[in-house]
């Protein structure tokens, strides 16, 4: 583990969970000292891991509770407790707390808890990003997924031609991510590292004053002793050092200090300008593509006009026919000179690409177009040749063809780049979100602003205190600690509705302030950051291949050497035909003869068929698909995701926090015996005030309103007790009160009066849960708690019902309260008082009945549902686990998002399936025409030039196909919810 030393500044409180960068203020606790408030103080420790094998959680708020104990406690800095493997997993920094520290801190919470300590020594995988340059068709990114997925320590690699990039989830301590690099370079691409794992970032500086070597290591030792330091590579001829680093540990503005320390100050560091992003390189590559295009024409043009117009004017035909050798001319001279640059200088791209691919064992389309052109340029020169040593040859040179054929591939390559570009304008529109600068201010010891200075926003750290203006962009994740606002969140969660923001609440990092002055503390940066995250998920969904695109790279691997066979029978099977006189003579253009015409018959085949436009029908579509889903706040995982779930058939649907708002309420109180009710609520308060159970929350709430204080005061509750699954109990006033459903105080032996029965089957008739409550042994009071439907629920389930899916609801909630919820949403299957592992199995059993199963849940207790399903659906304001369970996260946990991400992946994988059409039809059709199939009858043969063109076309004619999903409609039924005000809050 790496060794942690870091300071940070005190808020008049103990550090506690300051320093592990929780998001709000925590309570002193005795273990830890108090300091004055602008103290600076040092914190240094190793940073370990430990699994505990928790066991007596059955539901989401006993794993919420579990995981609020542990947190409580200092040096901790992540804590994750997953209720369907009774696991916690914990990072904590040694020198502040003990793993037996934690486990009694589990148990005071009551549950068991035993360190795991197999599990504690395992290493996580870690993912890195590449841009692989090079590229040009899917047996490229074949040849190099292949290549990657043999390397011992690789356990995923995917390779998207798309995107042009490979995401490899690798054993570090088995292979580096320098060894991935060189294999990828191996095969014969240029690979470049983009990132090297979940929660490393990566910066680039620019030292001045370096003068030799000696500076360099000088600098390169300054930096490698500071912690969370994970890659250092300099870089001398550019003066520009690449730093990998874990941002909750060290930031670049400490690096820059550092470097600008080192030695007598005579160094100077500074950000290196964006040069390697990936929206530049997109430019670079279209400017590229245009370049080599325009210098194609700048040959072609002339080759064309001297052997097909300049020919049948009779001044110039004269001039160009002057022999200069037996029957060598000045024109076949000049279309020579002309077509060479463009066959070897401007072409030199697919001689490399052939290369690498014949290196590698393999064909692509450069291989095609290498032997296409040169058997036409080739032949040329064999002409040209023959006509400056025989007073008797006549043959036709072909350099048109060649530099013709050359230039519009090269006309397509350049449309392709230029809609494949478009195709990543989600993730640019994402990354635009962030600001471009921040306000950093400066505090004083007693929290006062001292200074404040514009940086770049890349040069924001974790516990940076930064100042948010109205209008301006929030710079990153954080929490106010001064100042109070409305922030409109819609570019992150899709919910127009601007949220109000006062101290101790969470801001995102690029969403956008609105009407007050906030001072906020950092606490996530860079790759930890929501947004950083939205994107990386979103990358990762357009890296994804579906399933159905392995239909296509079956036929990539055997397609160019099919051709290469085709194109040579066809060449073969025409000359021979000539050469036996199966065919008249007048059938040869008097421009040529027999060998020649069967030689363009060949040429055409070998360069109109294209696997390119195979290779992308499915990753463009699977690109313009997530990217819409994103921006509509639908965060679809990849091209497994939309194939899956294009055929759902049947939704299983939870119901608190799904169906219903999920914030509970009470609706009703029955007082059995003469208090009152401001002592009742008191007394029950006091015993739910220690419970992270909703229900208890909720009575917690309302007690306060009864009090008529924000923050009353409760009486101190003794011998605590929480019953999982049940209720909770305490002594309270020397009181022992009880609070829970039915079946708790049976277990106890208290009577239930015939007045709370008809209370309560009354409630669960209204879809309401009752809750009692006892004290000394005699039952004293029931309440009534409502967790409202969402208003949109009846529609949504409506509109399924017409795109003909079923609608089941499984819920752990009884079974009254289950009938009327589901009654009053319109579902008519019901399962209630579900296990975890129920809901899960339900799922199984209608799998097994026929159907594609989507699950849509919020809670822990649904990722064993979530992860059994087809598709997992979950709501973006649910837990972590559930969301990382999922297929589909719906940011704005809108129901009418689940009939959005259904709707879309229908319309994109219709999409694929016109790609496919248009690729697989294509090549069918032209295949045979080329070949000269239609010459016998019409006389029509296709030129190789036009063939070439019609080649590139189909590409461009893909990607533009898919771009046409960036038109997409939401169901014109969901737009008129919002029309008519149905909207969830």
């Amino acid at each position: 583990m790496a060794k942690a030393t870091y300071k940070f500044v005190a808020l008049g409180n103990c550090i506690g969970n300051d320093c592990c960068g929780n998001l709000s203020p925590q309570p002193h606790y005795p273990s830890m000292p108090t300091y004055p408030k602008g103290t600076t103080v040092v914190v240094g420790g190793t940073e370990a891991r430990a699994v505990f094998s928790v066991t007596g959680m059955t539901c989401a708020a006993c794993a919420g509770s579990v995981e609020k104990a542990i947190k409580r406690l200092p040096g901790i800095r992540e804590a994750v407790v997953d209720v369907l493997n009774n696991k916690a997993q914990i990072l904590y920094y040694s020198s502040f707390v003990q793993e037996e520290t934690i486990r009694e801190t589990i148990e005071d919470a009551g549950f068991q808890a035993k360190v795991m300590k197999d599990e504690c020594n395992e290493t996580s995988p870690q993912v890195c990003r590449i841009r692989i340059n090079g590229m040009t068709c899917t047996s490229c990114s074949s040849t190099v997924e292949s290549a990657l997925k043999v390397i011992l320590g690789v356990q995923k690699a995917q390779v998207a031609l798309a995107t042009e990039e490979a995401e490899i989830q690798y054993d570090p301590y088995v292979v580096s991510y320098n060894q991935l690099l060189q294999v990828i370079e191996d095969t014969g691409f240029e690979p470049i590292l983009l990132s090297t794992g979940e929660h490393i970032s990566k910066i680039e500086l620019k030292v001045d004053g370096i003068k030799n070597n000696e500076s360099l290591r000088a600098i390169e030792k300054s930096l490698q002793t500071l912690p969370g330091i994970q890659n250092l590579n300099m870089y001398p001829e550019l003066n520009k050092i690449s730093i990998a680093y874990k941002p909750y540990m060290t930031g670049p503005r400490t690096f820059i200090e550092v470097i600008e320390s080192t030695g007598s100050g005579c160094y100077r560091a500074m950000l290196y300008p964006d040069v390697g992003g990936k929206r530049n390189y997109q430019q670079d590559e279209i400017k590229k593509n245009f370049k080599l295009f325009i210098w194609s024409l700048v040959f072609t043009i002339p080759v064309f006009l001297t052997s097909m117009v300049l020919m049948y004017i009779p001044g110039i035909k004269h001039g160009l026919d002057v022999r200069v050798v037996n029957r060598l001319n000045i024109g076949q001279i000049l279309r020579w000179e002309l077509s060479t640059p463009v066959q070897f200088i401007i072409g030199r791209r697919f001689y490399i690409g052939c290369y690498k691919a014949l290196r590698n064992r393999s064909a692509n389309m450069d291989v095609l177009i290498a032997l296409g052109t040169n058997s036409a340029y080739f032949y040329s020169v064999y002409v040209l040749v023959r006509a400056a040593v025989s007073k008797h040859f006549k043959g036709t040179d072909f350099f048109e063809t060649s530099s013709m054929l050359i230039s519009f591939i090269l006309l397509g390559k350049y449309l392709e780049v230029l809609a494949k570009g478009k195709t990543c304008q989600a993730i640019a529109k994402l990354m635009d979100l962030a600001p471009e600068t921040a306000t950093l201010l400066s505090l004083d010891e007693e929290g006062n602003v001292v200074s404040e200075r514009e940086i770049d926003s890349r040069l924001i750290q974790k516990n940076d205190v930064i100042k948010i203006i109205p209008g301006a962009k929030v710079a990153s994740d954080g929490f106010v600690i001064w100042g109070q606002s409305h922030v409109n969140e819609s570019m992150i969660t899709g919910e127009a509705r601007p949220v109000a923001k006062r101290e101790g609440d969470l801001v995102i990092g690029g969403t956008l302030n609105q009407d007050g002055v906030l001072h906020v503390k950092v606490t996530l940066v860079g790759s930890e950051s929501a947004l950083s995250q939205i994107v990386r998920l979103v990358e990762s969904a357009q890296m994804a291949k579906a399933p159905v695109q392995k239909f296509a790279d079956r036929i990539s691997k055997y397609f160019v050497p099919l051709v290469i066979i085709l194109s040579f029978s066809t060449w073969l099977s025409w000359f021979l035909a000539g050469k036996f006189h199966e065919y008249p003579k007048s059938w040869v253009p008097s421009s040529m003869n027999k060998f020649e015409l069967a030689l363009q018959f060949g040429i055409s085949v070998m360069v109109i068929a294209c696997p390119c436009a195979l290779g992308l029908a499915t990753p463009t579509a699977v690109m313009v698909g997530t990217g819409i889903g994103a921006s509509q706040g639908v965060l679809i995982k990849g091209g497994q995701a939309l194939e899956s779930a294009h055929k759902v058939n049947c939704i299983v649907f939870d119901k608190t926090g799904t169906l219903t708002v999920g914030v509970p309420v009470v609706v009703n109180t029955k007082l059995l015996k003469n208090m009152l009710l401001q002592d009742f609520y008191e007394l029950v308060a006091a015993t739910e005030v220690n419970s992270e159970h909703p229900i208890g929350k909720a009575i917690v709430e309302h007690a306060k309103k009864i009090k008529d204080r924000q923050d009353p005061a409760w009486p101190e509750a003794c011998d605590f007790v929480s019953i999982t699954g049940s209720g909770v109990k305490a002594v309270v006033r020397n009181k022992e009160v009880i609070v829970g459903n039915k079946s708790l105080m049976l277990d106890h032996n208290i009577s239930i009066s015939i007045n709370a029965e008809e209370f309560l089957a009354e409630a669960e008739q209204m879809a309401q849960t009752v809750v009692l409550v006892s004290i000394d042994g005699e039952l004293v009071g029931v309440l009534a708690i409502s967790d409202p439907l969402k208003p949109t629920a009846p529609e949504v389930i409506s509109i399924l019902k017409s795109m003909k899916v079923k609608s089941i609801m499984v819920t752990g909630d009884n079974w009254g309260t289950a009938n009327s919820i589901a009654k009053e949403a319109g579902i008519e299957a019901v399962i209630a008082e579900a296990k975890p592992q129920h809901k899960a199995d339900k799922v199984k059993d209608l799998q097994a009945s026929g159907y594609t199963v989507a699950m849509v849940g919020d809670g822990i207790n649904d990722s064993p549902a979530l992860v059994a399903a087809d598709i997992g659906m979950a709501i973006g304001a649910g837990t972590d686990i559930a969301i990382e369970a999922a297929d589909i996260v719906l940011m704005k946990s809108n129901l009418e998002d689940v009939i959005t991400a259904i709707d879309l992946s229908r319309k994109t994988f219709s999409r694929i399936h016109q790609n496919y059409i248009w690729a697989l039809g294509y090549n069918v059709l032209s295949i045979p025409i080329a070949a000269g199939a239609l010459y016998p009858s019409t006389k029509f043969r296709l030129p190789p030039w036009i063939a070439g063109a019609a080649m590139a076309a189909s590409s461009v004619t893909v990607v533009c196909s898919s771009l046409l999903l960036k038109n997409y409609q939401r169901p014109k039924r969901l737009n008129h919810l919002a029309i008519s005000g149905i909207k969830i809050q």
